[in-house]
């Protein structure tokens, strides 16, 4: 059976990028800047980085988590994982201040990252040695 933690981090995190989609949005209303247009207001740029980035970090974070879930430990991925969240939501926060303050939280989401990206390797390779699948 599927553990029901790293599912429930799966979910905030996708609240996480819908929030800062609307904030996309949002931002474009506020400052008048219509579509096709990515530019204009620092302000509306900076909503459009936080989005752009999270995006990008949501696709390598979500197969990460759910590989250490399976081969490591779905309590410790889900842990590990809302961390991540947090980083992300630290990351957004300071971003839409001021581009400078961005650092703490990309930083705690980078490294949450890495840990479930080479937890997820180690947990594979334990699995595939132990298993004899090598011999």
């Amino acid at each position: 059976m599927i553990s029901p933690w790293p599912s429930l981090v799966t979910v905030a995190a996708l609240i996480v990028y819908f929030v800062v989609t609307i904030n996309v949005g949002r931002a474009r209303a506020k400052y008048k800047i219509m579509p096709p247009a990515m530019s204009g207001n620092p302000d509306f740029e900076r909503a459009v980085r936080v989005h752009e980035n999270t995006l990008e970090q949501l696709i390598a974070f979500l197969p990460a988590l759910w590989i250490f879930s399976v081969f490591v430990s779905p309590i410790w991925a889900a842990a590990i994982g809302g961390v991540w969240v947090l980083g992300r939501i630290i990351y957004a926060w300071g971003y839409y201040q001021a581009a400078e303050k961005r650092t703490i939280g990309f930083a705690i989401s980078s490294l949450t990252y890495m840990i479930l990206l080479l937890g997820s390797l180690v947990g594979i390779i334990l699995n595939v040695t132990q298993s004899g699948v090598l011999s």
